[in-house]
Protein backbone atom coordinates (compact mmCIF):
# COMPACT_ATOMS: atom_id res chain seq x y z
CA UNK A 1 0.00 0.00 0.00
CA UNK A 2 1.45 3.52 -0.91
CA UNK A 3 -0.69 6.68 -0.33
CA UNK A 4 -0.88 9.18 -3.39
CA UNK A 5 -0.12 12.14 -0.29
CA UNK A 6 2.88 14.80 -0.30
CA UNK A 7 3.90 17.65 1.45
CA UNK A 8 4.42 20.69 -0.79
CA UNK A 9 8.52 20.82 0.14
CA UNK A 10 8.17 17.22 -0.57
CA UNK A 11 6.56 17.93 -4.14
CA UNK A 12 9.07 20.42 -5.04
CA UNK A 13 11.83 18.41 -4.45
CA UNK A 14 11.02 15.33 -6.58
CA UNK A 15 10.27 18.18 -9.18
CA UNK A 16 13.45 19.70 -8.51
CA UNK A 17 15.13 15.89 -8.78
CA UNK A 18 13.57 15.54 -11.97
CA UNK A 19 14.30 18.82 -13.84
CA UNK A 20 18.43 18.07 -12.43
CA UNK A 21 18.32 14.79 -14.06
CA UNK A 22 16.44 15.87 -17.42
CA UNK A 23 18.43 19.04 -17.97
CA UNK A 24 21.77 18.54 -16.65
CA UNK A 25 22.45 14.86 -15.62
CA UNK A 26 20.71 13.15 -18.83
CA UNK A 27 22.89 15.51 -21.34
CA UNK A 28 25.75 15.40 -19.50
CA UNK A 29 25.62 11.11 -19.95
CA UNK A 30 24.68 11.57 -23.47
CA UNK A 31 27.46 13.73 -24.45
CA UNK A 32 29.89 11.18 -22.30
CA UNK A 33 28.22 8.14 -24.44
CA UNK A 34 28.81 9.92 -27.83
CA UNK A 35 31.99 10.25 -27.01
CA UNK A 36 32.76 6.89 -25.50
CA UNK A 37 30.89 5.40 -28.45
CA UNK A 38 33.08 7.45 -30.82
CA UNK A 39 36.21 5.80 -30.07
CA UNK A 40 35.23 2.43 -31.34
CA UNK A 41 34.70 -0.90 -30.01
CA UNK A 42 32.12 -0.80 -27.45
CA UNK A 43 32.77 -4.10 -26.14
CA UNK A 44 35.82 -3.30 -23.91
CA UNK A 45 35.36 0.16 -23.45
CA UNK A 46 34.40 0.79 -19.89
CA UNK A 47 33.29 4.69 -20.16
CA UNK A 48 30.65 3.56 -23.04
CA UNK A 49 29.30 0.72 -20.80
CA UNK A 50 28.83 2.79 -17.50
CA UNK A 51 27.41 5.97 -18.83
CA UNK A 52 25.45 3.73 -21.10
CA UNK A 53 23.78 1.77 -17.55
CA UNK A 54 23.87 5.45 -16.22
CA UNK A 55 21.50 6.61 -18.89
CA UNK A 56 19.31 3.98 -18.52
CA UNK A 57 19.58 4.05 -14.71
CA UNK A 58 18.09 8.16 -15.40
CA UNK A 59 15.53 7.46 -17.90
CA UNK A 60 14.20 4.56 -15.70
CA UNK A 61 13.83 7.20 -12.78
CA UNK A 62 12.77 10.04 -15.04
CA UNK A 63 10.00 7.77 -16.46
CA UNK A 64 9.24 7.09 -12.75
CA UNK A 65 8.86 10.95 -11.35
CA UNK A 66 6.73 11.83 -14.35
CA UNK A 67 3.95 8.95 -13.71
CA UNK A 68 4.26 9.62 -9.97
CA UNK A 69 4.04 13.27 -9.99
CA UNK A 70 1.16 12.99 -11.70
CA UNK A 71 -0.57 10.80 -8.92
CA UNK A 72 0.61 12.45 -6.24
CA UNK A 73 -2.03 14.96 -4.02
CA UNK A 74 -0.24 17.77 -2.14
CA UNK A 75 -1.66 18.07 1.56
CA UNK A 76 -1.25 21.92 2.86
CA UNK A 77 -1.27 22.41 6.81
CA UNK A 78 -5.38 23.38 7.74
CA UNK A 79 -6.52 25.12 10.55
CA UNK A 80 -8.35 22.59 11.50
CA UNK A 81 -5.72 20.13 12.00
CA UNK A 82 -4.60 22.08 15.03
CA UNK A 83 -4.74 20.00 18.34
CA UNK A 84 -4.61 16.56 16.73
CA UNK A 85 -1.87 14.37 14.05
CA UNK A 86 -2.73 14.40 10.76
CA UNK A 87 -0.31 14.55 7.83
CA UNK A 88 2.75 16.46 7.73
CA UNK A 89 3.01 16.92 11.69
CA UNK A 90 5.73 16.93 13.61
CA UNK A 91 4.75 14.40 16.64
CA UNK A 92 7.17 13.79 19.60
CA UNK A 93 6.47 10.34 21.34
CA UNK A 94 7.59 8.74 24.43
CA UNK A 95 6.59 4.84 25.33
CA UNK A 96 6.31 3.47 28.70
CA UNK A 97 10.25 2.70 28.95
CA UNK A 98 10.75 6.41 28.39
CA UNK A 99 12.37 6.41 24.76
CA UNK A 100 11.19 9.39 22.59
CA UNK A 101 10.89 9.84 19.41
CA UNK A 102 10.65 13.02 17.53
CA UNK A 103 9.50 12.64 13.77
CA UNK A 104 6.69 14.07 10.83
CA UNK A 105 4.32 12.14 9.31
CA UNK A 106 5.02 12.65 5.31
CA UNK A 107 4.21 10.13 1.85
CA UNK A 108 5.99 7.04 1.14
CA UNK A 109 8.05 9.39 -0.92
CA UNK A 110 9.42 11.95 1.08
CA UNK A 111 11.09 8.96 3.72
CA UNK A 112 14.56 8.22 1.79
CA UNK A 113 17.29 9.77 3.27
CA UNK A 114 15.58 10.96 6.40
CA UNK A 115 15.86 9.57 9.87
CA UNK A 116 13.06 11.88 10.98
CA UNK A 117 10.26 11.20 8.63
CA UNK A 118 8.06 8.32 8.87
CA UNK A 119 5.58 7.39 6.33
CA UNK A 120 1.58 7.68 6.46
CA UNK A 121 1.56 4.26 5.43
CA UNK A 122 3.51 3.20 8.31
CA UNK A 123 1.92 1.31 11.85
CA UNK A 124 3.68 4.02 14.12
CA UNK A 125 1.60 6.92 11.94
CA UNK A 126 -1.18 4.65 11.42
CA UNK A 127 -1.49 4.28 15.15
CA UNK A 128 -1.20 8.28 16.35
CA UNK A 129 -3.46 9.64 13.58
CA UNK A 130 -6.19 11.67 15.24
CA UNK A 131 -4.75 11.76 18.43
CA UNK A 132 -3.94 14.79 20.35
CA UNK A 133 -1.37 15.94 23.34
CA UNK A 134 -1.29 13.01 26.09
CA UNK A 135 -3.46 10.54 24.31
CA UNK A 136 -2.11 6.72 24.18
CA UNK A 137 -1.36 5.23 20.46
CA UNK A 138 -0.71 1.87 21.14
CA UNK A 139 1.74 0.49 18.08
CA UNK A 140 1.65 -3.11 16.77
CA UNK A 141 4.96 -3.91 16.08
CA UNK A 142 6.83 -7.22 15.53
CA UNK A 143 7.86 -7.81 18.65
CA UNK A 144 4.01 -7.18 20.17
CA UNK A 145 2.02 -4.11 21.43
CA UNK A 146 3.86 -0.83 22.21
CA UNK A 147 2.28 1.72 23.95
CA UNK A 148 3.24 5.90 22.86
CA UNK A 149 1.98 9.12 24.66
CA UNK A 150 1.83 12.19 22.65
CA UNK A 151 3.92 14.52 24.10
CA UNK A 152 3.21 17.16 21.47
CA UNK A 153 2.44 18.02 18.04
CA UNK A 154 3.44 21.01 15.74
CA UNK A 155 2.87 21.69 12.21
CA UNK A 156 5.45 23.74 9.56
CA UNK A 157 3.20 26.10 7.99
CA UNK A 158 5.90 28.07 6.16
Amino acid sequence: MKTNLITREGFRQLEEELDTLWRTERPEVTQKVAWAASLGDRSENADYQYNKKRLREIDRRVRFLRKRLKDLTIVDYSPQQSGKVFFGAWVNVENDEGEKLSFRIVGPDEIYGRNDYISIDSPMARALLKKAVDDEAVVKTPTGLVNWYVLSIQYATG
